[in-house]
């Protein structure tokens, strides 16, 4: 693989090519402040909010792409020649360049004619700041003079604004400079009370905070006048775009370095303290921060730290089997992926802005059922979090705003599959910790005080939501949209100005129906059911909620099934979606996964009909596509979906959420080699060695990869922050290698390929570390003869929950 590796050992992946196919980023911080840094030191940061805390100025859409935000230059003071130890924004041809993408960090190091400079970018635990820490070494036979010129754009706070109200923006910007630390002040005069700094640990030889006077009134970031020069300006930025830039100059005998650190951080001041003089910012409260980091041996004790943090959430699963790249995404990756998603759901990477949208309700819900072992605490309090938008009816604001706590009221609720997450990761959470507690939380609706009832009730309201909400074939209502939002049975839009999902049309009433949300909804009301078996705090007996999973059922087996595979909805005219009546968009794989995963119809041989289609009509080489045949023609009565060219996002592309389902659905059967293949097709790791065509990064899932209509098929989209990281995680772990919470223990039911001999899985549950050994001597792909607990077989199939502190050995023979 030309573009580098991955190494297991560091768990880095070490990219040795500058010009990936795309930026491959990584991300810092995992609370409030965020960045992300690509493997040439683009991106931007922000705190708790990307639109509206952005500290970072970053160009969507930009050609060269990734250039701006942050910068790191090496000069040579006598030649005048440059780089970038990252490559861009110089973009000069390095000798020798590396980049090790780590947990939470990004080391990258850059040579260039006897010049080495190395970076490491990472968030101290805790603090809301990013840290630089930057070596400078002569790696020539004679002495150098050298020059290291830093660069920060910054972004005045509303990312939106920031690209579109210029006849504000170029009057309001400001800063205060001060020793070597640069202050962003921009609107603090105001009604802001929070600001940003840019802070150098060695004493400066000039500064820069006007964009113009560093770059150069028409050139650009890789030809700055500033570096042309040799010398920064000291300017002052007044309005314009406001920068941070330090000299630093530096002499080097040969083999020497020198290290210098960065610091971007964020600060709210409290209101009645805002200046320490008029119109003079007050540094009291980030002083000691400043020169406590800026400190390269305190940073060091915060980056081993941080290496601790990730050595303890990571330990709580570890797998060994014969598949590297199973090892890989598992004990690594697709966890660390996870931790990003929990803590970003869709809000912000290089292909979300961050502009236009909060967190997704049904997006964080789902990315919860991932890290429930990891960070049980946090999982709870984002369940909580998110139902304080839950609306009264039961529904839900689509989307949570951080910043607020409140839910996005320009998109709204009407999304009818929404409701059904809050059951399915509240089940989920209590099968994971066995903390039933959170059902007697008092919570508020739409954020409103006064109105608090127990989250038990949430779940209530959100089952009768959905069942008072039927169509004509006694399915559910799809509304706005169920997981596909481009989906929209309801909107018949044929003005291009507007969305998709919220846009209001004359209908008598809604009739559109959806099989996905029926089978979501069995699925949920079976979970909740369970639940019910283990408290008296929901309004209903467990038998109750059975036989509102049974009756959907019913009717999803009948108006739902199609002879071969179950269909994907009902318009508003009362035809099938997702039939061998329809010329375009015959099958589709979200209705058969759910439907199958909710195990809708197994008895009578259904969901193995289905799967046998899924097969056949829709999984292609890169994975399992959303539908076939692709819609070649735009239709009001189906919306976004037909909006796309053929093969591309939700028209007939492999949409790589959904495969863990049919995934999970092959495990249900038995059918362990079925649910591997489609395990690999999709995993990042498996498809290294064609970055060329799959183009992002190697060692993260991406959203979408091009289907067999389109002409770029295997090119990913959209990385990083998807539900496809959460549901390849419980795929693999919980139905493949089989090993899964239950409300009395664990339950190990693997489905495997049959050549796998045996494989481990370290697993801490609930207060107990199982080392559990799975031994599969007949080679089979599925089916369990026995299990033993510290030497003694247990009856069935569910380790018990011990909950004592100790280590216990588990062994399984399958057969």
């Amino acid at each position: 693989m030309k573009y580098g590796n991955f190494d297991d050992n560091a768990r880095e992946y070490v990219i040795t090519e500058p010009e990936t196919p795309r930026p491959w980023i990584n991300y810092i911080g995992r609370q409030d402040y965020v960045g992300m840094i690509s493997n040439t030191g683009g991106g931007y940061s922000f705190y708790q909010d990307p639109r509206y805390r952005r500290l970072v100025r970053y160009r969507y859409n930009n050609a060269p792409r990734n250039v701006g935000g942050r910068g790191l230059y090496v000069r040579d003071a006598e030649s005048g020649e440059y780089f970038s130890p990252t490559w861009q924004p110089a973009r000069v041809d390095l000798d020798d360049y590396e980049c090790r993408h780590g947990l939470g960090y990004t080391t990258i190091r850059g040579e260039k004619d006897g010049v080495a400079g190395e970076v490491t970018y990472f968030v101290p635990p805790g603090e809301d700041l990013e840290a630089w820490r930057v070596t400078v070494e002569n790696d020539s036979d004679e002495p150098r003079s050298l020059q290291l010129f830093s660069l920060v754009e910054f972004c005045l706070w509303d990312a939106m604004d920031d690209i579109s109200n210029y006849q504000r923006n170029y009057n309001t910007g400001e800063v205060e400079v001060e020793d070597s630390v640069i202050y962003q002040k921009t609107e603090y005069r105001e009604r802001r009370n929070h600001f940003a700094y840019f802070a150098c640990s060695a004493d400066i030889d000039g500064f820069d905070t006007q964009r113009d006077a560093f770059v150069g009134q028409y050139d650009g970031f890789d030809e700055p006048q500033v570096l042309e020069d040799g010398q920064a300006t000291d300017s002052i930025a007044h309005g314009w775009s406001p920068i941070g830039s330090h000299q630093v100059d530096l002499e080097l005998e040969p083999g020497e370095s020198e290290d210098i650190v960065f610091l971007l951080g964020y600060h709210e001041n409290p209101e009645d303290e805002k200046f320490e003089a008029p119109g003079v910012l007050n540094k009291e409260y980030v002083e000691g921060t400043i020169e406590e980091y800026c400190d390269p041996d305190a940073l060091d004790a915060a980056f081993e730290e941080l290496n601790e943090f990730w050595d303890d959430q990571l330990s709580a699963l570890q797998v060994e089997t014969p598949d590297e790249e199973t090892d890989r995404m598992v004990n690594t990756w697709n966890a660390y992926q996870n931790t990003v998603t929990m803590n970003l759901a869709r809000s912000a990477s290089l292909y979300e802005t961050g502009l236009t949208r909060g967190i997704g309700f049904r997006d964080s819900l789902q990315d919860q059922l991932a890290v429930l072992h990891q960070f049980p605490d946090r999982a709870r309090q984002r369940i909580l979090n998110l139902a304080k938008i839950q609306l009264k009816d039961g529904g839900a604001y689509h989307q949570y705003t951080p910043l607020t706590g409140e839910g996005n009221a320009d998109i709204g609720g009407g999304f009818n599959d929404d409701p059904m997450w809050l059951v399915m990761s509240t089940a989920a959470y209590v099968k994971e910790t066995g903390d039933t507690s959170i059902l007697e939380e008092e919570v508020v609706y739409e954020n409103e005080p006064g109105t608090e009832a127990p989250l038990a009730e949430h779940l209530q309201r959100a089952v009768e939501y959905v069942w008072e909400r039927r169509g004509p074939h006694d399915l559910p209502l799809i509304g706005h949209a169920d997981w596909n939002d481009c989906l929209n049975l309801n909107c018949f839009s044929e003005n291009p100005d507007e969305s998709f999902q919220t846009a209001e049309h004359d209908v008598d009433e809604e009739r559109a129906e959806s099989v996905f949300i029926g089978g979501q909804f069995v699925y949920a009301v079976e979970e909740l059911a369970e639940l019910a078996e283990q408290t008296d705090v929901l309004p209903e007996a467990a038998e109750d909620y059975q036989r509102y999973a049974d009756e959907m059922a019913e009717a999803v087996a009948d108006a739902g099934w199609d002879g071969k595979w179950f269909r994907r909805a009902y318009d508003h005219f009362e035809d099938p979606i997702g039939s061998s009546e329809n010329d375009e968009g015959q099958i589709f794989v979200e209705s058969n996964g759910m439907c199958g995963m909710a195990e809708i119809g197994r008895e009578d041989g259904k969901v193995q009909d289905a799967m046998d289609s899924v097969r056949e009509r829709l999984a292609t080489e890169h994975g399992i596509v959303l539908h076939q045949p692709a819609f070649t023609e735009y239709d009001e009565r189906y919306g976004e979906i037909t909006s796309y060219p053929p093969g591309y996002k939700e028209n007939g592309s492999v949409f790589c959420h959904t495969n863990p389902w049919i995934m999970i659905t092959e495990a249900k059967l038995g059918n362990g080699e079925r649910a591997f293949d489609y395990y690999k097709r999709i995993c990042p790791a498996a498809r290294e060695d064609i970055s060329d065509v799959h183009t992002t990064e190697p060692y993260v899932y991406a959203q979408t990869i091009a289907g067999p209509d389109a002409p770029t098929t295997g090119e990913a989209k959209n990385s990083w922050l998807t539900g496809t990281a959460a549901w390849n995680y419980v795929a693999i772990t919980q139905h493949i290698l089989g090993v899964r919470p239950n409300h009395d223990g664990l339950v190990v039911d693997p489905a495997i390929p049959a050549d796998w001999d045996e494989y481990e899985v370290h697993r801490e549950f609930r207060g107990a570390t199982y080392e559990i050994t799975v031994e599969n001597p007949e080679n089979v792909e599925s089916g369990v003869d026995r299990v033993e607990v510290d030497g003694e077989e247990i009856d069935g199939q569910t380790i018990p929950d011990l909950g004592d502190g100790e280590t216990h050995d588990v062994r399984v023979v399958m057969g």
